[in-house]
């Protein structure tokens, strides 16, 4: 069921209906937000809501295991291991078995892996990595072993569990524990990001994507530079309002059930750098990636060197949960990279040395590096990615499909910095405008999201990772 559809539309306002009936009873609440969360993964498939509830109960016997002060450390590593090896079967079985048995072709080794069709269960990143943080907040001392059934609802909250953003359970539980009353937040701020969620996803995103990306993508060498360069640009700005779409979506239900969940994006691509990137772009997932690989690794406290090369392996371990291809690979492995190079000109040159200097350049620079990047995680296949840039760096042809495209792409670029303070402005409007009038605004503001919006319905492009 997409959170988009119009039948999810209804779902939602009959259960926020009876939801706030029972404010009273925040417990109910809580053991009706669980049986929704269950019913959504289910109509995706059974089995996806069996993995789940099975998963959550072998997790949440090694969260009683690690709180006993026998072993603890013990558990947590064995504990850490069957929630990875469980993401692992599901998620990157046939991407390993691929290459396994090309290596052992090569090798002329005669032993057949078997094929075996797995299908990746609705959320099992998001729950892995859900899971990883309430255990070693138990390992920490940080939170207390929850109830099973709050545990339960904290893995398949069904705002977040589709694609984040990814919820620390030291922060998110004690939402789901209260004892009194819940409140909807910020109301006005959750209309809002509702509004604009269907605008960015649903209307904006699509056309880029129907306009510009497919038919670039679908058939490069049809296309010059210029129009290539108009490709790349249009899939960052697709999938940057498809995910923060989505983010804000899920942000504004929350919001009006009474729960925060993290922020996930501060308008990425105003970084200066790569590192800004990352606190900018998925913000839950770098954070995640930070606090419980990075660090763990050695982070920054055992030497240069090793400090590179644990920036390396955890942005090749971030692309690697994002797709079990090898595209992913070298998306995670460029953004390494261009990190790790960041790092030694910051040690040769001084920190920031060209944003310090030429800001517009170190924007630009980021801008299009990320842009390259992208490439590779739109591509299916690595041979896809090399042929759109043979293209790009062949085809000069002074004849352009879409150099007005890549106009619109100048302004939008050059206005974007301008557009921070939107989001409050916008708030700030409703909450001085008569309430009578916003049902009005609001079903106008979606009839014409919805009127100029291709046919079909979007999917949430990091549902899939």
């Amino acid at each position: 069921m997409s959170y988009l559809s119009i039948e999810f539309g209804l779902f939602f306002i009959s259960f926020l209906a009876l939801y706030w009936g029972l404010n009273a009873f925040p417990k109910i609440q809580n053991w009706l937000l669980l049986i929704s969360s269950y019913l959504i993964v289910f109509s995706y498939s059974w089995q996806f809501a069996t993995i789940l509830f099975v998963y959550t109960c072998i997790i949440y016997l090694f969260s009683i295991l690690i709180s006993s002060l026998k072993h603890a450390k013990t558990w947590l590593i064995i504990a850490i291991i069957v929630a990875i090896a469980n993401l692992a079967v599901f998620k990157y079985f046939d991407f390993f078995r691929h290459e396994l048995q090309t290596l052992l072709n090569y090798l002329n080794i005669p032993i057949l892996i078997p094929l075996v069709s797995v299908l990746i269960p609705i959320g099992i990143s998001f729950y892995t990595f859900h899971s990883v943080s309430y255990l070693v907040s138990i390992r920490k001392r940080e939170i207390a072993v929850a109830n099973f059934w709050d545990f339960a609802l904290f893995l398949s909250f069904f705002p977040s569990i589709i694609a984040g953003p990814i919820n620390r359970a030291k922060d998110f539980l004690p939402q789901i524990t209260v004892n009194q009353p819940r409140q909807i937040i910020e109301p006005y701020r959750a209309l809002m990001l509702i509004v604009v969620s269907i605008i960015k996803v649903y209307c904006l995103g699509e056309l880029i994507n129907e306009n510009w990306v497919k038919p670039i993508f679908a058939n490069p060498f049809e296309f010059n530079s210029l129009d290539l360069f108009v490709g790349l640009y249009a899939y960052a700005i697709q999938i940057y309002l498809n995910f923060s779409g989505y983010t804000d979506l899920v942000t504004g239900i929350s919001l009006l059930l009474g729960f925060r969940l993290p922020i996930n994006f501060n308008f990425p691509y105003l970084s200066l750098n790569l590192r800004q990137f990352w606190e900018r772009w998925h913000i839950s997932l770098s954070s995640w990636i930070r606090d419980y690989i990075y660090i763990p690794l050695g982070g920054n406290r055992k030497g240069f060197i090793r400090t590179q090369i644990n920036v390396l392996l955890a942005m090749l371990l971030s692309g690697l949960w994002h797709g079990s291809g090898l595209n992913f690979v070298i998306w995670g492995a460029c953004h390494g990279i261009g990190i790790v190079v960041l790092n030694v000109g910051d040690r040769y040159l001084g920190r920031e040395y060209l944003i310090k200097r030429f800001s517009c350049i170190a924007r630009l620079i980021t801008w299009h590096y990320v842009c390259f990047t992208w490439l590779f995680f739109y591509c299916v296949t690595l041979s896809d990615a090399m042929d759109y840039l043979t293209a790009l760096t062949h085809n000069f042809a002074i004849k352009s499909q879409y150099w007005q495209a890549f106009l619109i792409i100048i302004v939008i670029y050059i206005i974007y910095p301008k557009c921070k303070h939107l989001p409050v402005l916008f708030t700030t409007l409703l909450i001085r405008l008569n309430k009578l009038f916003l049902p009005f605004i609001f079903i106008f503001i979606l009839w014409l999201a919805i009127y100029f919006a291709p046919s079909g319905m979007p999917n949430f492009i990091y549902a899939n990772f």
